[in-house]
């Protein structure tokens, strides 16, 4: 064999460090047309978004190793609905919007200076990222322990299912991302508001509930106003059996705990499981930053579907669900996505000059993924030779190491 035919056989399989992949060129791609400069195609003549063609050329058939039918399975908080409310909005992706995304549904919420969401709990857990301003955290678990906490950018909380909570906004604006480990999260029987709860039982019980006169309970509002306007509560919480701690708290400080170590050298990664959470039995999570030009190598996740949050930048992933069925998507900043269980992919930071950020999470306690390199690298190496069609030579010298975040050259 040739030099140079090995060494570019070692740049695609080793996977040492990556580049942006190349896309074919001379075509209409680039102008949003679904062309691609050999004959394939033609432009549109009908009507089309040309801003969503021009975002999205990999729908326009760019990717020639896309096959099959894939399902959607991407979707913009930009198309969601925003509910505005006094003191501030929410805007949620729940099962309808991406019917692909079973295990997780999510929203955007946004809260002022003071503002309340008011007290509630689900059937389902709740886990919370900051990333904008601070917020008080405080809740209340069946054995009356409770948490009161102040969360900055980067840090995380969970309540379990039926854990009685409320989030307050301490700086002038503050925005944080939520996820829940049921996609069909808008279902009745979901999320049980307390004011609407009282609204709902009669004077004369509440009285007796709570020993107070019904007077009290006259001017509970209704309908339901989920976000409320209030001055910043300087009270402190005692009694009952005290304050969560340790490995039961609900709340996850960044400041705390280290990044990961990442071999590929292409970012930083944050893992946020069972091992580092303790109490997050349901949800865990990665947070990622991939630089200019990295790549996620290819990978898949034998524990659960993957569903993602993209914060930051633009990206490229290619999802394979087998039987030759694959798919490329492009992503932007407030762009969510989920990618089948077991399902393999790999993310590509397609900026050349803008850091990527992502969350992915799992409906499980533990992050899990399987590198395609790692495998191939413990196989022997004369069936992965034979299998892949390619020099032995090449074969032995794949990592042993998860690389995850592979830089550009």
């Amino acid at each position: 064999m040739r030099p140079l035919k090995l060494a570019s056989l070692l740049l695609i399989v080793y996977g040492a460090s990556a580049s942006v992949v190349k896309r074919q060129s001379g075509g209409g791609f680039e102008d949003g047309q679904p062309v691609d400069g050999t004959g394939k195609g033609a432009p549109f003549s009908g009507g089309t978004n040309h801003q969503i063609d021009l975002q999205n050329p990999d729908n326009l058939g760019q990717q020639s190793t896309d096959n099959g039918v894939v399902p959607n399975l991407k979707w913009a908080f930009s198309d969601s609905r925003t509910r505005l409310l006094r003191g501030g909005w929410v805007r949620e992706q729940v099962v309808t919007d991406l019917p692909s995304s079973h295990d997780i549904a999510s929203a955007q919420q946004h809260l002022t200076k003071g503002s309340i969401r008011e007290l509630h709990w689900h059937r389902v857990a709740e886990w919370g990222y900051v990333y904008a301003g601070s917020i008080l955290v405080s809740a209340v678990d069946e054995n009356g322990q409770f948490e009161l906490a102040k969360l900055e950018v980067g840090d995380i909380w969970y309540f379990p299912k039926g854990a009685a909570h409320t989030v307050q906004g301490l700086e002038d604006e503050n925005e944080f991302l939520l996820i829940f480990d049921d996609g069909n999260f808008d279902a009745v029987g979901t999320t049980f508001n307390v004011d609407d709860w009282i609204t709902h039982t009669p004077k004369s019980v509440l009285a007796k509930n709570f020993g107070l006169p019904e007077s009290v309970f006259g001017s509970v509002p209704s309908p339901n106003p989920y976000i409320t306007n209030a001055t910043l509560d300087t009270h402190d919480v005692t009694g009952g059996n005290g304050p969560l701690r340790g490995n039961a708290s609900f709340v996850y400080y960044a400041k705390d705990h280290p990044l990961e170590n990442v071999p590929g050298g292409g970012g930083t990664l944050r893992i946020v499981d069972a091992t580092t959470f303790p109490a997050a039995t349901t949800i865990a999570a990665s947070v990622v930053t991939l630089y200019p030009g990295g790549m996620r190598e290819l990978h898949w996740h034998p524990n659960a579907e993957e569903w993602l949050y993209f914060h930051q930048g633009q990206a490229r992933a290619t999802v394979f669900i087998g039987n030759s069925n694959a798919r490329t998507f492009d992503f932007r900043a407030g762009d969510t996505g989920v990618f089948p269980d077991n399902s393999g992919h790999y993310i590509e930071n397609t900026s050349e000059t803008e850091d990527l950020i992502w969350i992915e999470i799992y409906k499980s306690d533990r992050v899990e993924d399987i590198s395609l390199t790692q495998w191939l690298a413990l196989t022997p190496a004369d069936i992965v030779a034979n299998v892949l069609k390619i020099p032995i030579a090449v074969a032995e010298t794949l990592k042993k190491e998860k690389q995850r975040l592979i830089k550009s050259v």
